[in-house]
């Protein structure tokens, strides 16, 4: 019962800290341009946070980027010349779901390289464990053949 009211918990405080990032001072005045705005910064990834949209971080140049595009929407942009207003100043990167484009194929296939590669790494480690190098029977050295000898010698004694 502690783990259902933990979970609420972090659930409420992750949803209050999300609202609370855009300010009463930041939004238009106008409902149809607010939604507006809202919309594209929620298409639009914080750059210092990395993982949240400008819309739900409450770093400062997030809400920097946020008076941005509001601008740009009393400005008479549409959404599309917003978004493409915020990539061409911070790049692809900006965007939550950028385009799979030349530049952009380290965003999207990055990850499965690395984890292709990592089960290469790993497919070679377990083969190589599984067959491990072990010499020719008499390849051994006779002085080893020697000192084996003598040692079970002692062994059977």
């Amino acid at each position: 019962m502690k783990q259902v009211w933990a979970a609420i918990l972090i659930w409420l405080a992750i949803s209050v800290t999300s609202a609370l990032a855009v300010t009463p001072a930041e939004q238009l005045r106008d409902p149809a341009l607010e939604a507006r705005a809202r919309v594209i910064s929620k298409g639009l990834r914080c750059v210092v946070c990395q993982n949240q949209s400008i819309d739900d971080s409450n770093a400062s140049l997030a809400a920097d980027m946020r008076v941005l595009v509001r601008q740009r929407i009393l400005a008479g942009d549409t959404n599309t010349q917003v978004t493409q207003y915020m990539v061409d100043r911070y790049g692809n990167f900006v965007l939550l779901r950028p385009p799979v484009k030349r530049n952009t194929y380290a965003l999207w296939f990055g990850p499965l390289g690395f984890i292709g590669f990592g089960a290469l790494i790993f497919w070679l480690t377990a083969r190589r464990r599984k067959n491990p190098k072990i010499a020719p029977a008499g390849t051994e050295n006779p002085d080893e053949k020697q000192r084996i000898d003598e040692l079970l010698e002692q062994y059977r004694k």
